[in-house]
C-alpha cells in the first residue's frame, strides 16, 4: 500500500519500527479519540530489522495522543504570575532574540542555557549544537541524557576509548550467556527482551542472570535473579572478577595484547573475596559462585544494563567494573558478547553523535580537545578560537547557576525538568528564579510550563522529517505523514530561524531537515561514529546501522551490512595505545545510606506502560486506566512493622521533601527497600511526585545523579484523610 507510512516508535531506546495508515480505511470504521479526532492507525513494520514487527503498548497506541492538549500557538507573559497570551512567532522570536542579545551584554556567553532532550531528531539536536557551541560561543546545552545515559557515555569512553556500544540486537540470539544488572528490560525495553526471552527458552543450554533488588518482570524470566542490596554492584561485579581469577578462567592473550592496567585491576579485586562479598551484597555465597561460573564457562557472554547502574554517584565506576569482566575474558568484539548499553530515550544515541551533552561535540568529539574544536570550527566555519574549551553547565549545574543568579536566559526543549530533575523542590525554586525560560514543546499544559516566560509550539512525531539511532548503532528515517497541528514548527527550523535573526543567516539556510542531516553527517566522517555515508535518501530505503562511511555507500549500500554490527572486531580500541583499559575502582557505596531516622532505601523506576513524565502517555485512556494511581512497593515483612496492608495510604519522607503513594504489598522488593515509579508529577496525581525524595548528589565523572536510591523513612496515612478525600486526587490535568 502507498499510503503506508514507515517511521520510528518515539519513545524507548530499542528504536522499534512502525507503519502509519491514514485513519480512513476502505471496509473499516474510522477510530477516534474522546475529542472526536480521528486516530491514524499504527502498527509494527516486520523489515525493521531491530523490532521485527513486534511493537509494545506504547507504540500500539502513540496515535490517540496527537491531538491531546497541543501547543497551538506561541504564548507569552511578562512574569510568572501573570496568565499568557498568545503571540505571533514573529512577536515571540523577536523577543527571544532581544534577551538572547541581552544576556550576552550583561553575563556574557555563560549566561545562555539549552536543556534538551533524547526525543529531538537528530537534525534538531545538530543545529542547537551549532547555534549554541558555534556561534553563540556557549558549551551550555545539557540534555535529559544526563539524568539516564551520561555514565554509559563516559563508562565506554574511559575504557575503550569512545562512546558507542560495540553490540547488537543479534547478540542476544547467539550468546551463551546473558547477564542483566540494573535494568527492568521486560518492562523499559521490552522489544529487545523479548528477543532475548524467545532465544532463552529455546536454547536451554543459555543462561540468564538478572541483579536486582526487585523481583521484577526481568528476573522473572532468569535463571538466577540476584536481589542484592542497593549500592552493593561494584562489590558484586569485583567478586566476580576475584573467582574468575583464582580459577584461572581469564583470556590472557587477549588481556597481553589488547587491554592495560590489567596488574592495578588485579591487585584491587584480591579483596573481594566470595564471603566478603556474598555479606556485603547480602547474597548466598553459593549464588555468586553461581553466576562466576556461567562467566567462565561461556564462550559468548553479552551483558545488558540500563538505569539501575548508570543512575548513581558511582555510575561510571559502576560502568567500568562491568566492561571489566568483558576484558577479562576477551568477550566483546565477537558474536553474542560484549558490554551493552540499553540506551533510556529513542533518540539519545543520536544526541550523544551529533554533541548532544555540555562536554561534547559532534562527531563523538570532546570540548576540551584543542584538535577536536579546530575540527568542528573550520567545518563551521568559525574563527579559531571560537568554541569555548571549558565544558558547559550539566543539568545538575544549571540549578545551581539559577541559584546564584548566572544564567539569563534558560531554554528547555521536548523535555520536563519540574518531574525528572532529582530533589525537585530546589529545582522548581531554582526555576522561578530564572529571569526568562522559553519552554519549546509539543503539550500544554505540562508540569515545566508552569516555570515558563515563553512558550513555542513544536512539531512532535509525524509532524516531521528526521533521523533518529537507537541502542544498537541501526540509524530509520522518521517520515512525517500529517502537518504540524496549529502553528507548530520543527525544532530545528526554529533554532534555526532565531541564528538567522541573530545575524548568522548565511550559516543557517536549509531547505528541509534531508539537507541538515547532509551536513551533519560529513562531520562525523572517519569518527567511531561515522555516518558519512548516510542521507535522507538512503534511509528512505530502511534502516542502516553505522558505521556507514561515505566511501562504503558506493561499494555496498545494502542496510545493517555484517561487518557494520559490531565495533572493534579487531580488537583494537581508540584509545592512544589502541588498547582497552581496566578500571579499578573500590566500591563506596550509597550517597546516603540508611539509618534509624530514615531507615528504608527508596529505589525509583520506569513502568511497562507509561513513558517518563506523562507528557505523551497520561493523555491515553488505555494507558490510565492500566496505572489508576501512582504506588509504593513495600515487603511484607515492613508492611508489617509499619501497620499497613494492600491500598493503605503512606507518607514517603527523605531529607528532602514528601510525598504519598498507595501501598502494594509484595515480596517483588526485598526487605528495607522500597520501590516508587517515576512518572507521576503534579499534573497526573497530588504529592506523588517520586522526585521530590531524590537527591542530587552525582557521579564525579559522568555527573549524572544518583536517582536510584535515597534514605526514607514511611508512616501510615490516618483513615480519616482518605476519607475526606486528601489523598488519591484524580487527574489534575482536568483543571487545565
Amino acid at each position: 500500500m502507498n499510503d503506508i507510512t514507515k517511521t520510528l516508535c518515539p519513545y524507548c531506546g530499542v528504536g522499534c519500527g512502525l507503519e502509519v495508515l491514514p485513519p480512513a480505511q476502505r471496509g473499516k470504521a474510522t477510530k477516534r479519540d474522546d475529542l472526536g479526532n480521528p486516530i491514524w492507525q499504527v502498527r509494527g513494520d516486520r523489515s525493521h530489522p531491530s523490532s521485527q514487527g513486534m511493537v509494545c503498548v506504547k507504540g500500539a497506541t502513540i496515535a490517540e495522543s496527537l491531538d491531546k492538549d497541543r501547543l497551538l500557538y506561541p504564548m507569552i507573559r511578562e512574569s510568572l504570575d501573570r496568565p499568557f497570551r498568545r503571540a505571533s512567532w514573529d512577536e515571540a522570536l523577536d523577543l527571544i532574540v532581544t534577551r538572547l542579545q541581552a544576556v550576552q551584554q550583561q553575563l556574557g556567553p555563560q549566561g545562555i542555557c539549552m536543556y534538551g532532550s533524547g526525543q529531538l531528531q537528530t537534525e534538531d539536536y545538530y543545529i542547537a549544537q551549532k547555534l549554541l557551541k558555534g556561534f553563540l560561543k556557549t558549551n551550555n546545552f545539557d540534555s535529559n541524557s544526563r539524568l539516564c545515559m551520561s555514565s554509559a557515555v563516559v563508562g565506554y569512553q574511559q575504557s575503550l576509548g569512545s562512546d558507542g556500544p560495540p553490540c547488537c540486537y543479534e547478540d542476544l540470539e547467539q550468546t551463551d550467556f546473558a547477564f542483566l544488572i540494573g535494568t527492568n528490560a521486560a518492562e523499559c525495553h521490552p522489544i529487545a527482551f523479548n528477543r532475548l526471552r524467545k532465544y532463552h527458552k529455546r536454547n536451554p543450554r543459555v543462561k540468564m542472570v538478572v541483579v536486582d533488588p526487585r523481583r521484577t518482570a526481568t528476573a522473572e524470566a532468569a535463571d538466577l535473579h540476584l536481589a542484592i542490596k542497593p549500592g552493593t554492584d561494584i562489590d558484586l561485579l569485583n567478586g566476580i572478577a576475584y573467582l574468575l581469577m583464582q580459577w584461572g578462567a581469564i583470556h590472557a592473550p587477549f588481556i597481553d595484547e589488547c587491554t592495560s592496567h590489567f596488574p592495578e585491576f588485579a591487585q584491587l579485586i584480591s579483596e573481594y573475596t566470595p564471603e566478603r562479598v556474598a555479606q556485603r551484597c547480602d547474597i548466598p555465597l553459593d549464588s555468586l559462585e553461581e553466576v562466576a561460573r556461567y562467566w567462565a564457562e561461556s564462550e559468548k557472554t553479552i551483558s545488558l544494563w540500563s538505569m539501575g547502574m548508570n543512575q548513581s554517584s558511582e555510575g561510571t565506576a559502576k560502568v567500568r567494573s562491568l566492561i571489566n569482566l568483558h576484558l577479562m575474558t576477551g568477550t566483546i568484539g565477537k558474536p553474542g558478547c560484549g558490554p551493552f548499553s540499553l540506551t533510556g530515550q529513542p533518540n539519545a544515541m543520536g544526541g550523544r553523535e551529533s554533541g548532544g551533552l555540555s562536554s561534547l561535540l559532534p562527531g563523538y568529539r570532546s570540548v576540551k580537545n584543542p584538535v577536536h574544536r579546530a575540527e568542528v570550527e573550520a567545518f563551521w566555519g568559525l574563527p579559531p578560537g571560537q568554541i569555548s574549551p571549558q565544558p558547559g553547565y550539566t543539568a545538575g549545574e544549571m540549578v545551581q547557576a539559577l541559584e546564584t543568579g548566572g544564567i539569563g536566559l534558560l531554554w528547555v526543549v521536548a523535555t520536563n525538568p519540574v518531574v525528572s530533575l532529582p530533589d525537585l523542590e530546589r529545582a522548581k525554586a531554582a526555576l522561578a528564579r530564572s529571569p526568562f525560560t522559553i519552554v519549546q514543546d509539543a503539550y500544554y499544559p505540562t508540569e515545566t510550563t508552569e516555570f515558563a516566560h515563553v512558550l513555542l509550539p513544536a512539531a512532535q512525531w509525524g509532524e516531521k522529517t528526521g533521523t533518529m539511532t537507537n541502542s544498537e548503532r541501526v540509524v530509520t528515517l522518521c517520515q512525517a505523514f500529517r502537518p504540524p497541528k496549529g502553528e507548530a514548527k520543527p525544532d530545528w527550523e526554529i533554532f534555526a530561524e532565531v541564528a538567522r535573526r541573530l545575524g548568522f543567516g548565511d550559516r543557517f539556510t536549509y531547505p528541509n531537515s534531508a539537507a541538515v542531516y547532509a551536513e551533519y553527517v560529513q562531520i562525523t566522517q572517519g569518527r567511531v561514529c561515522d555516518l558519512s555515508g548516510l542521507s535522507h535518501e538512503l534511509l528512505a530505503d530502511g534502516p542502516i546501522q553505522w558505521p556507514y562511511g561515505s566511501l562504503e555507500k558506493h561499494f555496498d549500500p545494502q542496510p545493517n551490512r555484517e561487518p557494520n554490527k559490531r565495533l572493534y572486531t579487531h580488537f583494537r580500541f581508540p584509545t592512544p595505545d589502541g588498547r582497552a583499559r581496566f578500571g579499578a575502582y573500590h566500591s563506596r557505596g550509597l550517597a546516603e545510606p540508611p539509618d534509624p531516622d530514615y531507615p528504608l532505601v527508596l529505589t525509583t523506576g520506569r513502568l511497562y506502560g507509561h513513558w517518563h513524565t506523562q507528557t505523551r502517555t497520561g493523555r491515553i485512556e488505555k494507558i490510565q486506566q492500566m496505572y489508576p494511581q501512582a504506588f509504593i512497593e513495600i515487603h511484607p515483612r515492613d508492611a508489617l512493622k509499619l501497620g499497613v496492608v494492600e491500598n493503605d495510604w503512606v507518607d514517603v519522607q527523605s531529607r528532602r521533601g514528601k510525598s504519598r503513594f498507595a501501598v502494594k504489598v509484595t515480596k517483588a522488593i526485598a526487605p528495607g527497600t522500597v520501590f516508587v515509579p517515576m512518572h507521576w508529577g503534579s499534573l497526573w496525581a497530588e504529592n506523588a511526585e517520586a522526585n521530590a525524595l531524590t537527591h542530587s548528589e552525582s557521579c564525579p565523572d559522568s555527573s549524572q545523579p544518583e536517582l536510584k536510591a535515597c534514605a526514607v523513612q514511611l508512616s501510615k496515612v490516618k483513615s480519616e484523610f482518605v476519607e475526606m478525600g486528601t489523598v488519591g486526587s484524580p487527574s489534575l490535568i482536568a483543571k487545565h
